[in-house]
């Protein structure tokens, strides 16, 4: 967890750095076309700070991880590839859902892009039919895992 917490840390200081910057940068560029001359944009810029909040609470969670459990293969330096091998885990072969999922996720999408409460309404019903089949499609049907 040290490498996701290094890389975590980079972009939340890095994030606050482009705030300073950003409001510096909004406030020393006059535009007298907006009639108020020297003022910071702060949609921008407390948008850019409660990024670097978000992804500094990500950072938390990852150092407190890191502190709790040994170092994993990948946060040695004298970790091997090899000391990672084995099985991962297991994955579906040849499973449609996972398009289903996106497809439901993009009518949802677009019915808040176009706020149609009623596509909202059918594609979170049809988000909870895919999740639901996703979770489920080894313990039910042609596909049922275990003894049968």
């Amino acid at each position: 967890m040290k490498t996701e917490n290094r890389l975590f840390l980079i972009v939340m200081v890095s994030m606050f750095i482009f705030a300073a910057l950003y409001g510096w940068a909004t406030w020393y560029n006059e535009n007298p076309a907006y009639g108020v001359p020297n003022h910071v944009e702060w949609v921008g810029t407390i948008a850019l700070i409660f990024s670097g909040l978000l992804t500094g609470m990500v950072w938390l969670v990852f150092w407190v991880i890191s502190r709790r459990i040994d170092p994993r293969p990948e946060d040695r330096p004298d970790g091997e590839i090899s000391d990672v091998s084995g099985e991962v885990g297991f994955f579906s072969p040849g499973s449609y859902w996972p398009l289903g999922l996106a497809l439901t996720a993009l009518l949802a999408g677009l019915g808040v892009v176009f706020w149609l409460p009623w596509l909202i309404t059918a594609a979170v019903v049809a988000i909870l039919f895919a999740v639901g089949g996703l979770v489920f499609e080894y313990y039910t049907g042609t596909r049922k895992l275990g003894p049968q």
